[in-house]
């Protein structure tokens, strides 16, 4: 097994999370999953809104919806920022399924490009907690 590579996961207000894994699989913009080990090349990618997985030492997974942002790879860490990123467990999954909900019905109905535009974004971040939190979602 490779050796543990220190995880961070911040936004401007808090270290959401801090850590070691053995693994981080996260989604970039317009490269779709990539996965990072210990060793890896350093890299800077853009992110979108996705469902972060990362596999921490003891085998237990934290999932984590990412809300767009940047991830960083070099010596040994992997580094995430984000202006908005939840962890699984601090996720109301009803607001999540009410929020896609409501974001469907907008996009079914709007004709205003800009309102159509944010409803397109709100229904990724939606659609990022409920995978996150292992719960499905509807189209």
């Amino acid at each position: 097994m490779a050796a543990p590579m220190k995880v961070d996961i911040v936004s401007p207000e808090k270290v959401l999370f801090s850590g070691e894994a053995n693994m981080v699989i996260t989604r970039t913009a317009g490269g779709g999953e990539i996965a990072f080990q210990a060793g890896h090349a350093p890299f800077l990618g853009e992110l979108v809104e996705n469902h972060t997985r990362i596999y921490l030492t003891d085998g237990k997974i934290q999932d984590v919806a990412v809300h767009r942002g940047f991830v960083a790879v070099a010596e040994g860490t992997v580094s995430i920022l984000s202006d908005v990123a939840e962890l699984a467990e601090d996720i109301d999954v009803t607001r999540a399924r009410e929020a896609l909900e409501r974001h469907e019905r907008t996009l079914k109905d709007e004709e205003i490009e800009a309102r159509i535009a944010d409803a397109v974004a709100g229904k990724a971040r939606a659609r990022a907690r409920l995978v996150a939190t292992g719960n499905s979602f509807t189209a």
